[in-house]
Parts: structure tokens; sequence; C-alpha cells
């Protein structure tokens, strides 16, 4: 019997592709699974034969009745239901979760029967709207659940489940009104290709398996699904590393000095810095399947290596999960469904790749890290391949980052941790409001620079040419001086219509895409301060856990001098971003002033002009 599928998603074929458009909930006969790149053949009930991406359909396979669970038994004098106690301690399955032992208890390792579902369900029920703030409360309150403090379970998700993409994600492009700069997010080939790639690693497989099933419990009904796996998201708590037996010894360490503004990574000697350049549309599986390849050159070698968006999708997933528990990371441009080999959406997209490598770059951490050097100086597949294997295998992830930092001043007082905390959730809250506001009446200037104000000049401009009409067909012999003046009035204020039509993107644009930017990046700060809040609420919840002999007296003092670290962390990412935030709104507003400048003597001067045909009586 041939093998039939059902489809969870609807998914719109893109011509040319030889791609089959299907609808959820329709059954398929599966003609060639051996595809490879994520995809399979498969026919429609109208004998329609065409390649389908293989994470939007099922197999349908007949299955054994799963036998009932055993009773509950007990452990020792212990309930089973008072076991859930212990569940706020145990750390969710790492490779580095043999180093930690949370008062002698051992987590429960995650299995293949874990249903993802339950998570998905609380994770959308509990959507506070798009506003990634929306978990602070009047008072700047943290989440009353932060992150793997309570439960063991992830915090409510502060964005809206609606959203296309992870809560971190890019959300700039929609802001503006020419159709060219929209991106609308989507599957993309990039997902599916695997070309000069090596398998992936179970780990990786399994964050696949398990973005899919949170696309299947956010966007169902809906065809534009955001596929970007973000395998960092889902941290374990703090405990993880508070609690931790041994501490990354060695070269990896991320050294915290104490400079004029307070603490501050160590910055390298040299700027390092790239250009991302000269896209070109390549093709595999005989030309079935589409991409387009960037040329990135580094300052450091001059010797450009290629990268398709599918790649820099899998280095911003590495830099997540190995830093995004201390460091903010801003996500990419989101992926595109249709018109994705389009001149004006490649320029875009390359425009936007390049602000976020420069951002990267700029970071002395990140751009010092082996994975992001890595992506800028492989030499050749081989290197590649191998390069990739030790990324994926490294154990340093998520909270565990916090072992290889080193402060080198003295630890601080867990009342003046929480209040540097405080101190940064209200500033990057305020910033964030900031920005929208700059986004949302710079998309309103937008939309009137190239509607209503274009308008009315038009309209004067042709009512002088009009009037100019009239007075011509007088036939008094005298005046034709005017009347050529007043054409000439009349076609000034048109060309000034047209000036304004085209100025938004000579300076307004960048203005735009610098906060939208900076939306993206304040973002990101919910998730990274409340790991420092949850960590200084275990600590709090110290005396209880040596009464409780969860802990020893010697653990509670070692998460005081953690926490400790975790702040200088904090604080030393926090300066890094106030000297990033000067120096871009310092150039960004240059641009802008000076372009603004310059459209206006520019009118002045065709005023001017036109003022000068005119007679003087």
């Amino acid at each position: 019997m041939a093998l039939q599928a059902r489809v969870l998603y609807e998914f719109t074929a893109e011509a040319g592709n030889n791609e089959l458009s299907v609808k959820e909930g329709e059954t398929l006969t599966v003609t060639n699974k051996s595809i490879g790149g994520g995809w399979i053949e498969a026919q429609n009930f109208r004998g329609e034969v065409g390649l389908v991406p293989e994470d939007y359909i099922e197999f349908i396979t007949l299955q054994a009745p799963a036998a009932p669970p055993p009773p509950p038994q007990s452990v020792g004098n212990v309930a089973p239901q008072d076991l859930s106690f212990f569940d706020a301690y145990a750390p969710a399955s790492t490779p580095a979760q043999n180093q930690v032992d949370a008062g002698g208890l051992s987590p429960q390792p995650d299995t293949p029967d874990t249903p993802v579902s339950t998570y998905i369900s609380s994770h959308d029920e509990a959507s506070n709207g798009n506003d990634p703030w929306s978990t602070w409360n009047s008072n700047n309150n943290w989440p009353s659940n932060p992150e793997g403090t309570q439960t063991g379970k992830s915090a409510a998700d502060p964005w809206n489940s609606q959203m296309q993409a992870h809560p971190q994600a890019y959300q700039g492009p929609d802001i503006y009104p020419y159709p060219y700069l929209i991106d609308y997010t989507g599957a993309e080939d990039d997902e599916w290709d695997d070309e000069w790639d090596d398998t992936k690693s179970n780990a990786e497989s399994e964050a696949g398996e398990a973005g899919a099933m949170m696309r299947s419990g956010a966007h169902a009904t809906s065809m534009k699904i955001s596929l970007n796996k973000f395998p960092g998201f889902s941290k374990p708590g703090p405990e993880l590393f508070l609690l931790c037996k041994q501490l990354v010894k060695g070269k990896d360490k991320i050294p915290v000095y104490m400079g004029e503004v307070g603490p501050v990574w160590l910055y390298p000697e040299s700027q390092l810095d790239c250009v991302v350049a000269d896209p070109k549309k390549g093709s595999k599986m005989y030309g079935l399947k589409s991409y387009i390849e960037y040329q990135i050159t580094p300052n450091t070698t001059n010797r450009p290596v290629n990268h398709r968006y599918k790649h820099f999708d899998w280095l911003y997933e590495r830099l997540l999960d190995k830093f995004g528990s201390a460091i903010p990371i801003p996500s990419l441009p989101d992926k595109q469904v249709t018109g994705r080999f389009e001149e004006e959406f490649i320029k875009m997209r390359m425009e936007r790749l390049q602000g976020w490598m420069i951002r990267m770059c700029r970071h002395p951490v990140i751009s010092c890290s082996d994975v992001f050097q890595l992506f800028l100086t492989y030499k050749d597949e081989k290197d590649w391949k191998m390069g990739k294997r030790k990324a994926e295998k490294d154990e340093t992830v998520g909270v565990m980052i916090f072992t290889t930092i080193e402060p080198e001043a003295p630890d601080l007082d867990l009342l003046e941790v929480e209040q540097k905390c405080e101190q940064f959730s209200r500033f990057t809250k305020a910033m964030d409001d900031g920005v929208k506001e700059i986004l949302t009446v710079g998309h309103e200037h937008w939309k009137r620079c190239t509607g209503p104000l274009p308008k009315e000049y038009q309209r004067i401009g042709k009512a002088f040419q009009n009037l100019s009409s009239v007075f011509t067909s007088s036939g008094y012999q005298g005046e034709a001086t005017l009347t050529d003046a007043l054409t000439e009035a009349g076609k000034t204020y048109e060309e000034i219509a047209r000036m304004f039509a085209e100025q938004p993107k000579k300076d307004l644009h960048f203005l735009m895409e610098n906060n939208n930017e900076y939306k993206g990046l304040l973002g990101c700060f919910p998730d990274t301060i409340g790991v420092h809040k949850a960590a200084i609420e275990k600590v709090k919840e110290g005396d209880k856990l040596v009464a409780a002999s969860k802990i020893t007296s010697q653990e509670k003092g070692a998460m005081a001098k953690r926490v400790s670290t975790m702040s200088y962390a904090l604080q030393a990412e926090m300066n890094h971003f106030h000297s990033n935030r000067i120096y871009d709104y310092n150039r960004v507003m240059q641009l802008y002033l000076e372009e603004q400048v310059k459209f206006y003597e520019t009118i002045a001067a065709k005023l001017r002009q036109a003022h000068s045909q005119f007679t003087t009586m």
C-alpha cells in the first residue's frame, strides 16, 4: 500500500520550483520520500505531483494502542505528588548537567514521549500581547514566575502568539509603505536545503522537531509560518549555574574589567569588520531548488567566504544558544515566501544582513568567539563541517556561559545586584517605548510624504499651469513673459512633489532602519534581565533551601558569589549597549539632518529660480 501523508499546514507552491500547493487537512500519496533537503514528492487527489516541505506533513501510520501507564508508586515514605516540589530544582537536560548537584537530586531526562503540545498550549495562552515588556507591572517589577524558577516550565511568552517569529525577532520590515521592503514571514527554500552540509546532529534535529510543534500550536491556520528554530530560547533555570560543581578553566574565560563607566568587556586591539556583498543565485537538486548566496569578506583576512541565508540562520541559533542568557542577540531579518529572487528584496535583505553582521562584529565577546570566527574565516568545506560539529557539541551554552565570565572587581552585595537589574529594566523599557514612538511617527510621515504632500504640490503646479493657459488664450501681446513664468512655476511645484515622494528613501529610511534594529535588540532584554532576576530570587531562597537540606551553607555562599558574577556580566553588556547607542544615534541623526538640509536647500533653490522668471515691475 502506498505511503499516505496528512497536510499539517497550507503551502503555496512557487512557480518554477516544481512544488505542489496543498491545503491543511488534505491527504497526499507519497511518491518519493528520499528527495532530500527536507522535501518529499507527493501526489494529491487530482493526480498532480510535486514537492512538498516534509515539516508541513505527517506520515499516516497504523500504531498499536499504547499500554496504560502503571499506577503511581511511592518512593520510600514520600508520596508521588510530594515529589513535584523537587521539579523546581531539576535543571533541564543538557550536556553539562552531570556537573550539577542540586541537593543530590538527579533531573529527569527528556524522552521522545514527552508531549510538546502541552508546553505550546500554556505558552500561547499565557501570552500578554505584542509588547515584550508587558510582564512588567506599573512599578517595573519582574515577572511573577521568572523562567525556570517555579515548576521547571518556561516563562509565559511576553510576545503576542500571533507574531510570526521568536519573541526576539526583528519585526521592522512591515513599517514601510512601499511593497519591496515588506517581508512576508514564512517558509523559504533555505530552510530545507542541506547542500554541502553534513547530517545534522541529534540535538539539532530535536530542536527542529520542537520548532515544528511550536509552529503547529501557534500557526495551524496560516500558511506563512516562521521556520526559524530557536534552541536557546527554552533555557534551563539559573540554578544550573548557581549550583554548578565545576567551573570552566583555561582559555575560554571571558574577563570583565572596571572601566571609567563601570564593568566593561575586554575589547580586542583592532575592530573586526566585514562586508556582505555580491549576492548570486545558485541552484541544487538539478535546478529544482534555488537560493541566494552572499559573499562575506572580513577585514582580518580580506578573503571572501560564501554563505546562504540558512548559514546565517545557523549562526544565529548557535549565538543565541551560547550567549543568549548573558548577551541580547537580535534576530535576523525574517524569511519570506514569495519574491525572494526579486532584485529589490535581495538588495534589502543584503543591507539588513550587513547591519546584523556589523552589530555582531562590534561585540567584543561575540566577535572573538570560535563559532563567529568560523563563519567568517573557514577555509574549505571540510573546515566548515568540522567547525559546525564542534559548535553544536559545545557544552558551555545557556546559563552555563556565566561559568566562563571572570570579573576583576570584588563581589557585589545582593541588594546592589537587584538595584542594578531594576535600573536596567526601567531604562530599556523606557527606550523601547521611545523607539516605538519614533517608528509610529516616522511611518505616518513616510505615508504623508509619498501620498498627500506630493498630491498637494501637484495640484498647485497644475493650477499655475492652467492659469497660464488661460492667459495665453487672451491674445494680448506682451504677456508671454508672464505666461512662461507661470508655466515654469507650475513645473517647479510638480518637481517639488516628486522630490517629496522620493526623499524618505534618502533619509528617513536609515533612521527607521536604525530604530527597527534597536526595537529588535531591546526586545531581547526582558529575557536576558529575567535570567538575572530569577538568579536573585534563587539566592533569596537560600536560607530555606539550607533549612530543607537541599543545599549546604557553602553552596549558598557560592550562589551569592555567582549571582554577583552575573551582575557584572549584565553591567558590562549594558555599558556596551550604551556605547553603541550613543554612536549609532549620533551617526543616524547626523545623516538624517544633513539630507533634510540638502533637501530643503534644493527646494529653496528651485523656488528662487522660479521667482527669477517673473519681471520686476
